[in-house]
């Protein structure tokens, strides 16, 4: 009986879209000091390694990062910290909660 509840379950689960089972949120951070093409390389690979960080997207020109989280495992103001860490002011402008479905 159990095995036959799991099964179902699993197979509901599968029909659902993917964006009725989460969502993420999304943040828009204000960076200081990125003087080189390299440098939104170097932020946007450290955002990736964040747990939680599914997407994160770096503009030189704009001095801004857009970043997709999980706010479950991490915060907006914690992206903030990792990106000072490495040598570059950051700010949060903006945090975006995302509900599943929109």
């Amino acid at each position: 009986m159990g095995k036959v509840k799991l099964n179902l379950v699993a197979g509901i689960v599968a029909l659902l879209p993917f964006w009725a089972i989460a969502a993420d949120d999304k943040a828009v951070l204000d960076i200081k000091g990125m003087n080189c093409a390299s440098c939104p390389i170097t932020v946007r690979l450290a955002l990736k390694k964040v747990p939680g960080v599914s997407d994160a997207k770096v503009h030189y020109k704009s001095n801004s990062a857009e970043v997709s989280f999980d706010a479950g495992k991490v915060t907006s103001e914690q992206l903030a910290k990792t990106v000072t860490e490495l040598g570059y002011p950051t700010t949060v402008r903006k945090t975006q909660h995302e509900q599943p479905g929109s």
